[in-house]
């Protein structure tokens, strides 16, 4: 159930400015988890540690995804 808390805090903040504004000011994991269980989201640890490892995999595919311009071309 969190980590659909945690796609849902996204989806939402990707909407709202106010809610991006008041993640951002957090400065820590723990901060953040407070602020979004304090907005009603139940968002562990765990959900943002599986969040990251998502994106790096995610990021890793996509750079392997894009073709490498050739050896000696200049570009």
């Amino acid at each position: 159930m969190s980590w659909s808390d945690l796609e849902r805090l996204v989806v939402d903040a990707e909407a709202s400015a106010q809610l991006q504004g008041v993640l951002r000011r957090c400065s820590s994991r723990n901060e953040l988890l407070q602020t979004a269980r304090r907005l009603g989201y139940r968002v562990t640890h765990t959900d943002l540690r599986q969040a990251w490892v998502q994106h790096l995999q995610d990021a890793e595919a996509q750079e392997i995804s894009q073709p490498q311009p050739a050896a000696g071309t200049g570009h």
